[in-house]
């Protein structure tokens, strides 16, 4: 009786075991190989969505609750520390085959990654995929090394330094912003072909040539590259000091400064128009001004120069009127604007004010004041020039140079009036002293409106001296007593 209960309960026993291993071998499931739907990846900021297809069997077997996952290997197609790159919803993916989207890490930068596909239940891994080249571009357009100078020079036995501008000049997009990035340099051996020389953000050159640097992004193709410098070797004499302009040249003035640059050396000296500019002793030096720019650069055991003749390309313009115009009553000025600007605009003012009416490259001016007029261009430099003239009434034609005036306000004999052929527009030369001999007032273009500021008189009259001389060597000489 006991032989007989204990062997049904063995029985039992065996029945629930072989009943669990069928259960547990039947919830297992294959997950093939993925298959990728690119050759490479080669993501930015603008593109980063890849898909990849694998098969599973049997469908079945898959629970309510199960998760497909995408893993990532390292770049040398190792999944010891794997990247999860994408997790389906619970459920989502029940049939086969099957297509997942995925987006690489931006740390990606290899030529030997993998993915293999997960399933979560039952747990299950696929073998891994054919290895491929991954790289996340952070940066992928033209930038600049050597500040865009186009040569460099090293004294014989020396070197010469490239670098990668960080952030160089105008709107250079420096890869050395991204610190994840690598970098490799060339070295041209023909019009299209290149040997690689080094990695790194700079080249020590010692051997002439013409060198550039790209970021390494495998087999990945990229904007990323730099402009190319010739360097050369200075045996004897003075090397060539190749010099850039940030701007172009010519260039426009009204976006501001551009940068003129040369070869790296120990010291600089700036120089426009063959006179040393004071103070511009740096590898940059930037200005808004036309001129032919120099540079001599100390290279240590030897020396470089280097010139550009610099333009600018703001627009010619000028006016039919001098800066003082007398009308008389009644009288019109008809002032026309000359200019080669492209698609012109014209602002007239008086007095500061805008006349709203006057748009157009003529004017005909009818009252008294002072007037200014903006030209600009509308397309290309998009640059303006300005123009200021003064309509004033008739110079008073008096015969005699007065020795009294009485600067009182009450418009009577307020100011120093001499004759017209010592005024404006004569080129004649008016100088006035005081008693002291400190000069009040010089000048060759005369308004007859001295004094015009207020010249702190006393109850006593106070004596000033003039001497006018005209451009025919007539001099003039005498005293103004000033009244109160």
């Amino acid at each position: 009786m006991y032989s007989t209960k204990f062997a049904y309960k063995l029985l039992l026993i065996f029945s629930f075991i072989v009943f669990g291993i069928g259960e547990n071998l039947n919830a297992q499931i294959v997950i093939g190989t993925p298959n990728l739907g690119f050759s490479q990846a080669c993501a930015n900021e603008s593109f980063n969505s890849y898909s990849t297809t694998f098969v599973f069997s049997p469908e079945e077997n898959l629970n309510a609750s199960n998760q497909f996952s995408i893993e990532l290997s390292d770049a040398e197609g190792d999944f010891s520390n794997p990247t999860v790159l994408y997790t389906s919803n619970a459920g989502a993916v029940t049939s086969s085959p099957a297509t997942l989207n995925f987006a690489l890490p931006t740390t990606t930068a290899g030529e030997n990654y993998k993915i293999r596909i997960k399933s979560s239940s039952p747990a299950a891994t696929s073998s891994n995929s054919a290895a491929f080249a991954a790289y996340y571009k952070w940066q992928d357009t033209p930038f600049s090394i050597n500040n865009l100078v186009s040569t460099g020079a090293f004294c014989a036995g020396g070197n010469y330094l490239l670098s990668i501008d960080n952030p160089g000049t105008g709107i250079n997009d420096s890869p050395l912003n991204y610190p994840s990035l690598t970098f490799n340099w060339y070295k041209e051996t023909g019009q299209t072909t290149a040997v690689f020389v080094a990695e790194g953000p700079t080249l020590s050159v010692n051997v002439e040539g013409t060198y550039f640097v790209e970021t390494n992004y495998g087999s990945c193709t990229s904007n990323s590259f730099s402009n190319h410098v010739t360097i050369s070797e200075v045996t004897s004499g003075e090397a060539e000091a190749g010099i850039s302009s940030s701007k172009g040249n010519p260039y426009c003035p009204s976006q501001g400064m551009t940068t003129l640059s040369t070869i790296g050396g120990l010291s600089y000296q700036w120089f426009k128009d063959g006179v040393p500019i004071a103070d511009a002793t740096d590898q940059m030096y930037q200005t808004d001004e036309s001129g032919t720019f120099a540079v001599q650069v100390d290279l240590g055991e030897c020396s470089a120069s280097g010139q550009i003749m610099l333009e600018s390309e703001l627009f010619d313009a000028e006016i039919n009127v001098s800066e003082f115009n007398p009308i008389e009553d009644g009288e019109s000025l008809w002032v026309y604007v000359t200019t080669n600007a492209n698609n012109p605009t014209f602002e007239w003012y008086l007095n500061d004010s805008l006349i709203t009416e006057a748009t157009e490259d003529n004017y005909e001016v009818t009252q008294i004041g002072s007037y200014k007029i903006i030209v600009s261009e509308t397309s290309g430099c998009n640059g303006a020039r300005e123009f200021n003239f003064v309509v004033n009434e008739p110079f008073p034609d008096v015969e005699n140079i007065p020795n009294v005036i009485s600067p009182n306000g009450d418009g009577i004999n307020d100011s120093w009036v001499i004759p017209t052929k010592y005024v404006s527009g004569t080129n004649t030369s008016v100088l006035i002293m005081n008693n002291q001999g400190k000069v009040m007032l010089q000048t060759n273009d005369y308004l007859n409106n001295w004094p015009e500021n207020n010249l702190n008189l006393t109850s006593i009259n106070q004596v000033f001296y003039y001497v006018i001389n005209t451009t025919d060597n007539e001099t003039r000489k005498g005293s103004i007593t000033v009244i109160k």
